[in-house]
């Protein structure tokens, strides 16, 4: 009988770094999505709180820490990342957990901004996209998400079937920023 072992979306691809600028995978612990029922984002919020210590995210925002992070997801939506949600939250939203579903890439460094500036079409620097600002975008080609978590360091999900094409991507576009420098 064949023997199966877990690995980790980036498993043996990370980390990884080159010019000052560090990829590692990120271990978020349970991913769930949170959707609020018609009317109760503001219960499902306080529920939060209460629960988790955050908010629920505002558009294009995230909430939280380290390891108790709710992160703007979509219209309506939002990924509680951390944490195994408390059973209080399905009295406001469904829930529905997305764990194996999502690779997490932490990107940090000094040039981390200009080598997201190669892959997402949208302005990453400091003054514009604080700490705290998330977003969903496209990461080369890719469908993914992108949180500010540190001045210099971002949190980049992409589906776990493009880990491989993620890292890639982000190690084409670190070679690019290092040989400049």
């Amino acid at each position: 009988m064949a023997e199966l072992v877990a690995k980790s979306p980036c498993d043996g691809l990370l980390p990884l770094t080159l010019g000052g600028v560090t990829a590692s995978e990120a271990d978020l612990g349970t991913l769930t999505m949170v959707l609020p029922y018609r009317g109760r984002q503001k219960a499902l919020s306080q529920a939060l709180q209460t629960a988790h210590g955050m908010a629920f995210p505002a558009p294009n925002r995230a909430t939280g820490k380290a390891g108790a992070r709710g992160l703007w997801f979509g219209r309506e939506g939002a990924l509680l990342a951390g944490p195994d949600p408390d059973p209080a939250l399905a009295e406001h939203a469904a829930l529905s957990d997305q764990s194996d579903a999502w690779a997490a890439v932490r990107l940090e460094g000094a040039g981390a901004e200009d080598v997201l500036a190669r892959l997402v079409p949208v302005d990453l620097r400091a003054a514009v996209f604080k700490r705290g600002h998330t977003l969903r975008s496209q990461v080369a080609h890719m469908s993914g998400s992108v949180t500010r978590v540190g001045e210099r360091a971002f949190l980049i999900l992409v589906f776990r079937s493009m880990a491989a094409t993620l890292v890639h991507d982000l190690k084409t576009a670190m070679e690019a920023v290092a040989a400049r420098g």
